[in-house]
């Protein structure tokens, strides 16, 4: 399914306690859009019927069936650098990108 490193799951859980979002979870989909066709959404949720549940550190993580398709073997990591900081996600089932990086193909 999806790997959730340790510094991903405890960046979501201090964003959603600054938030006020207390017991909300991250939920990882797979939607149409971006010039190479799909894209990554990330945002805070709650479980749904049919959703798969991946606990990590006290995190829970959220993924509809259909985007599960997509993510199989893929890890959600919180990275800083000089360049920035945020979430990325490595996915073995990408074929190509666009030049961003910010859609997809499989």
């Amino acid at each position: 399914m999806i790997n959730v490193t340790e510094q991903a799951a405890l960046k979501v859980q201090e964003l959603i306690s600054s938030e006020g979002y207390d017991g909300y979870g991250l939920r990882v989909q797979v939607v149409g859009g971006g010039c190479s066709g799909m894209q990554y959404r990330l945002g805070f949720d709650e479980a749904r019927d049919g959703d798969k549940v991946i606990e990590k550190d006290g995190l829970k993580v959220f993924v509809d069936l259909k985007s599960a398709l997509y993510l199989a073997g893929s890890s959600v990591d919180y990275v800083e650098g000089l360049m920035g900081a945020g979430f990325k996600i490595e996915n073995p089932n990408v074929r190509s990108q666009c030049g961003c990086g910010s859609s997809f193909q499989v």
